[in-house]
């Protein structure tokens, strides 16, 4: 019993945070997503989007760490086209806050913008949060133990941090809103939030041709 949770210790809690930290916490397409809703819709009105996002997570986080890793590495065309399609999102979601009269609102805190659905989508075709989850389970799963414990215990410790991650790219975009009043300043933030995910799409786009 002892030898099956050698990993539930200080010091591998430290090393999965030093890597797992930077990775969920850096901008990607989910966190400048919850930014400008927590900018549009507050925090409150934000929790459906999270709660989308986050669901997807945790099922990929357990189908990967129980095996799916194994599946998609004998298929990698498979992954290819979920970048591809995570990609065309984003592009799509960029476009969105480019065309006229999508200027941010923030006197409409209470208009739903990003739904549970939006979450949902956004995630499942989330390239940064795939590459993430194979990083994880490469570097922190030890075959010479109780693997379904270990998988178990990883996507428990990257839920938590998850969750909590996103709620402060929401309240950060909420704090954000408080001080936006003029439109000239909100179609300035389109324009900053649409090249965001722009330049996220062709870093993915690069990595994308890279692997080819």
């Amino acid at each position: 019993m002892a030898a099956e949770r050698d990993f539930m210790t200080l010091t591998y809690f430290l090393a999965w945070f030093a890597v797992m930290f930077p990775l969920v916490f850096s901008p990607g397409p989910a966190n400048v997503i919850f930014a400008i809703s927590g900018m549009q819709q507050g925090v409150k009105k934000s929790i459906p989007l999270i709660a989308g996002v986050d669901l997807v997570f945790i099922a990929l986080s357990l189908m990967i760490g129980f095996g799916l890793a194994e599946f998609l590495e004998t298929y990698p065309s498979l992954i290819i086209t979920i970048k591809l399609l995570g990609i065309a999102y984003l592009w799509y979601l960029a476009y969105k806050f480019l065309r006229p009269g999508t200027a941010v609102d923030t006197q409409k805190p209470t208009t739903a913008v990003f739904t549970f659905y939006d979450g949902l989508i956004l995630q499942l075709l989330n390239p940064k949060g795939w590459v993430m989850l194979f990083l994880m389970f490469s570097l922190f799963l030890d075959g010479s133990i109780n693997q379904s414990l270990q998988v178990v215990y990883l996507v428990i410790l990257l839920a938590a941090l998850n969750i909590s991650t996103h709620f402060i790219w929401v309240a950060i975009g909420a704090v954000l809103a408080k001080y936006i009043s003029s439109s000239s300043t909100k179609q300035y933030l389109n324009y900053f939030f649409a090249i965001s995910l722009l330049l996220v799409s062709l870093w993915l786009l690069d990595e994308t041709v890279t692997f080819f």
